[in-house]
């Protein structure tokens, strides 16, 4: 992997070849991040300095756009060396607080218009979406909660971000790479966790407006013993149908990380977060479809490279 530093007046400059690194892909929230490790030259102070915005690429294709958060400088055993850390363009929304403000009958469009393009990120897709009731922008909240409470409530998804740093408020499609890892893989380890705790049983939607409730209950989760409740209060105005859905969308966010599957490979970025893994290993009786959730690429001199897939779903 090669990295390339931005400067804020605009320039490019190649980092010399990394000694280390680490790029951990969500798509979305927590933000992407990297790490990187270089010799160090003085020639550099004045451009790290100014450094602004990160790129790295693995063969020729970009596999990360980012913010510079921090550089250090050290010296050290390997000699003078220089570290540069940073997270994805998500971060620019979650530092960003939006101020109050209530829509009538808006469009996806219009909200990534007033909470996203004034941040200098470009859209790659923004689904047709428009809101079936008044939707509310609370006060103290980032613009990234602005953006992604919209989508959420109508459009049942979470944005996302592209690996060279476009937003993408739409639905996640089929058109990732699909994986197939069995026993004859070199699979350097795997872990299975199943976690019931925080796993809803019953969403109680209450519109005080209206005077109105709805319950939605995980007949899954009841079954086995769990026990469970939140209570969900609503912007007024709100629909049936959008009080069946938050419900709905409670009970699922909820379930996501009730089995987790962690597998670590050799090698460097063999899959992004979206991408389909059809996982069988028998001898832990691991069998089925998973999506990869993130990623997280290391490489030193030391170890080599590794990537650790993070799978939901199965």
């Amino acid at each position: 992997m090669t990295g390339r530093i931005f400067t804020c007046d605009h320039r490019a400059f190649d980092l010399p070849e990394l000694l280390s690194w680490e790029v951990v892909h969500t798509g979305t929230v927590p933000c992407d991040s990297y790490s990187v490790t270089f010799l160090y030259d003085r020639a550099m102070a004045e451009t790290l300095h100014l450094a602004a915005g990160f790129a790295a690429f693995h063969r020729g294709k970009t596999v990360l756009r980012a913010i510079v958060d921090e550089y250090t400088v050290e010296l050290g055993e390997e000699g003078l060396t220089a570290t540069v850390t940073g997270r994805g363009y998500a971060a620019r929304l979650l530092d960003n607080e939006s101020r109050p403000l209530t829509y009538q009958e808006a469009t996806l469009a219009e909200i990534v218009r007033c909470h996203v393009t004034p941040y200098g990120i470009t859209a790659g897709e923004v689904a047709d979406l428009r809101a079936s009731s008044v939707y509310t922008v609370p006060a103290g909240v980032s613009q990234w909660r602005a953006l992604e409470g919209f989508c959420r409530t109508y459009g049942g998804f979470s944005p996302r971000f592209s690996r060279d740093g476009k937003l993408l408020a739409a639905p996640e499609g089929a058109g990732g790479k699909h994986l197939s890892i069995g026993q004859g893989d070199p699979v350097l380890s795997c872990t299975l966790r199943e976690d019931h705790y925080g796993v809803l049983t019953e969403v109680l939607v209450i519109d005080k407006t209206r005077n109105a409730s709805y319950s939605v209950k995980n007949e899954d989760m009841i079954r086995r013993g769990g026990q469970c409740r939140r209570v969900v209060y609503t912007p007024g105005q709100s629909t049936w149908d959008a009080m069946r859905y938050t419900g709905e969308y409670q009970i699922r966010r909820s379930k996501e990380d009730e089995r987790v599957v962690t597998v670590r490979l050799p090698g460097s970025f063999p899959a992004f977060p979206g991408d389909r893994v059809d996982l069988r290993l028998d001898r832990m009786g691991l069998c089925g479809a998973f999506r990869v959730a993130e990623t997280a690429n290391t490489f030193s001199a030391e170890r080599g490279a590794a990537a650790v897939l993070t799978l939901r779903g199965g």
